[in-house]
């Protein structure tokens, strides 16, 4: 990360310095004692990432720059100030100032608050990527959208067969599900089969959670999302667990038991999970070994094979 500093006490500015290269946050590109001399082209030819300013300074405090600055600067702003008046710090945050600190500054608060700032400028990141690579599914001819969006109706038709053929449809996570499924249906077919790589499954949740909650969420809703999302999901594939498990107990040479066992799980679970229900035992979901990214990789490659 690219950080700028303006603060009119030079021990401040070299302490926030010091602590950005100690602790490897990144790299210190610019410092001011004013924010008369910051516009927005300086910032965007030191490429910044995070500004620290001052909120009182002789010349143009911190507010007065923000404003001058604009809305066009892409990175984040974290204010400094003694003063703790609820009215500046209210009109800092309708600048657009989500981070505040107090002074005497704190190390142990400014690292807390200096890496929640770059986790979501990660996010914002990672957001953007996925997005762009949507949008590139867009940029086509008419007949081309016509047929990716019967082919993205086809696997989300097909995933809802496989889904009930697990025993998921029905449960809350089951949604996500064929989201993801969507999701990896474009990236696919944006690649083409023979060069597409598997997304993470941060990615993946993050296109999702963006997708849902749209452009103006800020980074801790769609944190919240991405967690609600993970949490459903692994409940939803929990319930497949025991669905397949008790196939399994029922009848050992049950197709389906024999076709999605080993395919979507590890045997060793599929085995503990079917002892645990014949002795009436009903484990917690976290004691369970879940392979999320294997289960949803398993269930694409399947699901795309059922559309043809």
């Amino acid at each position: 990360m690219r950080f700028f500093i303006v603060d009119d006490d030079e021990g401040v500015r070299s302490m926030l310095a010091d602590i950005i290269e100690d602790f490897g946050l990144g790299e210190v590109v610019g410092e001011l004692e004013d924010g008369s001399n910051l516009s927005h082209d300086l910032l965007e030819l030191k490429k910044v990432d995070i500004l620290m300013i001052d909120l009182l300074m002789p010349i143009r405090d911190g507010i007065q720059t923000v404003r001058a600055i604009g809305q066009d600067f892409s990175g984040k702003i974290i204010m400094l100030s003694q003063i703790e008046s609820k009215d500046m710090i209210g009109e800092a945050y309708s600048l657009g100032v989500q981070y505040y600190i107090t002074k005497p500054i704190n190390r142990l608060e400014i690292l807390e608050i200096i890496r929640k700032v770059m986790d979501h400028l990660r996010l914002q990141k990672s957001m953007s990527d996925i997005q762009r690579t949507i949008q590139g599914l867009q940029i086509v001819s008419s007949p081309k959208i016509q047929r990716t969006a019967d082919a993205e109706n086809k696997i989300v038709t097909s995933g809802h067969f496989m889904l009930s053929e697990l025993g998921m449809i029905g449960e809350a996570g089951s949604k996500d599900v064929l989201e993801m499924l969507e999701v990896l249906y474009q990236l696919d077919s944006e690649t083409g089969e023979t060069s597409f790589t598997f997304p993470s499954l941060k990615d993946i949740f993050t296109s999702i959670a963006a997708k849902k909650l749209g452009h103006r969420a800020s980074p801790a809703e769609l944190n919240k999302e991405i967690k609600a999302s993970e949490q459903r999901v692994r409940r939803a594939i929990f319930q497949t667990l025991t669905h397949v498990a008790s196939l399994g107990l029922t009848d050992y040479s049950h197709p389906k038991f024999e076709n999605y066992a080993s395919k979507f799980f590890d045997f060793t679970e599929i085995r503990k999970r079917m002892l645990e229900l014949q002795n009436e035992v009903e484990p917690s979901q976290s004691q369970v070994r879940i392979n999320t990214k294997k289960f949803i990789q398993v269930l694409y490659v399947e699901t795309k094979r059922s559309m043809s």
